[in-house]
């Protein structure tokens, strides 16, 4: 669906984002509805968003959200054992609870996505239980931080009341975050 280089609000520390396409869920005031489609957007190689994550010195790591990214979790999967060999950290969103993911119906790779993740949001998003808190990571208050590497624990350190604005190089722009009612990833 589109990546960001260099982001402070979708996770902990400096980070890029990976937006994926493809969700079936459909969340009643979801941030980005036009992820929501399995046709393909954009067809990226597992090497470019590897280069594209590790291209910033500054990165903490990556973020993976989408659309779902647990439909594509076996290349996700990859692309997370190779920047973690460069020390980077990778945490997800999730429509999926983690219940879901660990079971036998979970989509095909989620148990090695799993197993590369340093923390998932997991739970979908539920416009009438919205949070937007500067205490709080998750969107709604269904929403469950999982940490994996107990190194991350205190870095919980962005919140759902947080946004970015980028403007690229052609003038057209992206927001990402989430604060209430905004949809954070327009672009125009």
């Amino acid at each position: 669906m589109g990546t960001i280089k260099k982001s402070e609000v979708n996770g902990p520390g400096s980070r890029a984002v990976v937006w994926v396409q493809g969700c079936s869920r459909a969340c009643g005031g979801c941030f980005n509805p036009a992820s929501w489609e399995f046709e393909i957007n954009q067809l990226v190689s597992i090497e470019t968003v590897v280069e594209l994550v590790l291209s910033e010195p500054s990165h903490e790591g990556v973020t993976f959200s989408g659309g779902e990214p647990f439909w594509q979790a076996s290349a996700l999967a990859e692309v997370a054992r190779r920047v973690k060999a460069h020390g980077l950290n990778v945490m997800s969103f999730s429509g999926f609870t983690l219940e879901e993911l660990q079971s036998d119906r979970a989509p095909a790779g989620a148990h090695e996505l799993l197993q590369e993740l340093d923390i998932l949001i997991d739970g979908p998003y539920l416009e009438s239980q919205a949070i937007n808190d500067p205490t709080s990571p998750v969107s709604s208050r269904n929403q469950k931080v999982r940490v994996f590497n107990e190194a991350m624990r205190d870095r919980l350190t962005w919140a759902s009341d947080q946004i970015e604005i980028h403007i690229l190089q052609d003038g057209s722009r992206i927001v990402t975050g989430y604060l209430g009612g905004l949809n954070p990833l327009a672009t125009d």
